[in-house]
């Protein structure tokens, strides 16, 4: 028997072969996968030191193990075995994102927050490195070491305006390149919309698509989006990361017009991603196209 963390030990009945108790192995002592596990069960959500019998096997994963727990005070000695997986780049969850952007901030090592959040360093590095999703002990255990809280650790706050979080040590803000710009503005989103209405000026937010590098979002004749047609407009999408205070935007300047064609409508209409969030009946397509296209990024200066 072999397992990675993340992977679920299963328990069945011998009579009836159903499952009778079930549990993710969040601890390895043997870097082969080898039992003993660390298991933490699924019913009491407690962590034991388990050596499975002929009742047990593996369930294992078929992606990167996403739920990876930290067994401290389960009174076993965790061995810190994270898989070594080279043939998968590390890519962090926010999460983890956010922990290592506070750790930073606060100038702080692993290890030190490690020891005051009562975890291994190597867990504290698995949580920074990949899409892990803690428990709240452990979420509550690191907002304690570094002086924040679970909400901020989890990115709480939808309701507030985004960049209230501190800015970097040494940021670099740089202009985008066109190709830069095109990449970001990808194949479908939710961007703003500058338009001039019979009220003053209005920024109205809609949900869009780049066909034939042309920006094309749907609305209705009676809104406010529908007003910049026949007009040039400001087209922008932009990206702020909360966790790591990095972010970009792109901006579009150019003529806007509805479009009527029969085949060019139908053609939107097949390539549309989603549907208006705002919902009701938006049936008119607006297309903007691109006479201007710049772009910035605030990143670390060492970037």
């Amino acid at each position: 028997m072999r397992a990675h963390l993340g992977d679920q030990l299963v328990i069945e009945s011998q009579r009836t072969g159903a499952t009778r108790r079930d549990g993710e192995i969040v601890g390895l002592h043997h870097a082969d996968g080898t039992p003993p596990y660390d298991v933490r069960w699924s019913d009491t959500d407690e962590v034991t030191l388990v050596f499975p019998g002929p009742d047990a096997h593996v369930r294992h994963l078929e992606h990167e193990p996403a739920t990876a727990r930290d067994p401290a005070g389960a009174g076993t000695e965790w061995a810190g075995a994270v898989p070594d997986r080279p043939d998968r780049a590390a890519n962090p969850g926010d999460i983890g994102r956010r922990v290592a952007a506070e750790r930073e901030r606060q100038r702080l090592t692993r290890a030190n927050v490690a020891a005051r959040a009562a975890m291994a360093p190597e867990y504290l590095a698995y949580l920074e490195e990949r899409p892990a999703d803690p428990s709240l002990g452990t979420l509550t255990r690191l907002a304690g070491a570094m002086g924040t809280s679970v909400e901020a650790l989890r990115g709480g706050g939808i309701d507030r305006p985004p960049g209230q979080g501190q800015a970097l040590h040494h940021p670099q803000l740089r202009e985008l390149g066109p190709d830069e710009c095109r990449a970001r503005l990808s194949t479908h989103g939710v961007g703003r919309v500058a338009v001039t209405t019979s009220g003053g000026p209005a920024v109205v937010p809609v949900n869009y698509a780049v066909i034939d590098d042309a920006i094309a979002f749907r609305t209705a004749p009676d809104s406010v989006p529908a007003a910049a047609v026949g007009t040039d407009v400001a087209f922008e999408v932009d990206h702020l990361d909360e966790a790591t205070s990095e972010g970009w935007s792109v901006l579009v300047v150019g003529p806007a017009r509805v479009v009527t064609e029969p085949d060019a409508v139908r053609r939107l209409d097949g390539g549309a991603h989603t549907t208006p969030w705002a919902g009701g009946e938006r049936e008119m397509w607006v297309s903007i196209r691109p006479q201007r296209l710049t772009g910035r990024r605030i990143s670390p200066a060492d970037q």
